[in-house]
C-alpha cells in the first residue's frame, strides 16, 4: 500500500474489545478484539508518515447466521441482549457499511486511530 499512498485501512474488531458482555463468558475473545483496536491504534502512528490511516470499527451483537443460531436456541439470551441495547435492536451486518465507507473515503481523510463502535449504544450503558 506505500507505493499507492495515501491509503485506508478499516479493521474490524468488535464492542468485546473494550467491555466485558454479559452473560456469556468469553475472555479469550475479548482479548483478541482489544488487541485488534491496539494494532490499529499503533499502526495509525506508525503509518501516518506514510500517508495511511488505520481505524478500526467495532460492531455491537450483530445477528449473522451464527448468532440466529445461538438466538434461536436461546430466546432468553435473544431478550437479554436487546434490553442491553438502547436502540432496542441487535444490529446486522449492513448497519456496518455506512461506517466503513466513512472510514475508506476522503470525508475521514483526518481521522486516524479511530475506534468506531457501532453497537446501538451498548457500551453507553
Amino acid at each position: 500500500m506505500e507505493r499507492k499512498s495515501p491509503g485506508s485501512i478499516v479493521m474490524i474488531g468488535s464492542m468485546s474489545g473494550a467491555v466485558v458482555n454479559v452473560p456469556q463468558p468469553q475472555a479469550p475473545y475479548n482479548a483478541a478484539k482489544a488487541a485488534i483496536r491496539h494494532l490499529a491504534a499503533s499502526l495509525a502512528v506508525e503509518w501516518a508518515g506514510a500517508n495511511i490511516r488505520v481505524n478500526c470499527i467495532s460492531p455491537g451483537y450483530m445477528l449473522t447466521a451464527l448468532t440466529q443460531k445461538i438466538l434461536d436456541d436461546n430466546p432468553e439470551l435473544n431478550k437479554k441482549w436487546t434490553s442491553l441495547i438502547p436502540q432496542g435492536k441487535i444490529g446486522r451486518p449492513e448497519d456496518l457499511m455506512g461506517a466503513v465507507a466513512f472510514l475508506l473515503s476522503d470525508a475521514s481523510k483526518y481521522v486516524t486511530g479511530a475506534d468506531l463502535r457501532v453497537d446501538g449504544g451498548y457500551t453507553l450503558t
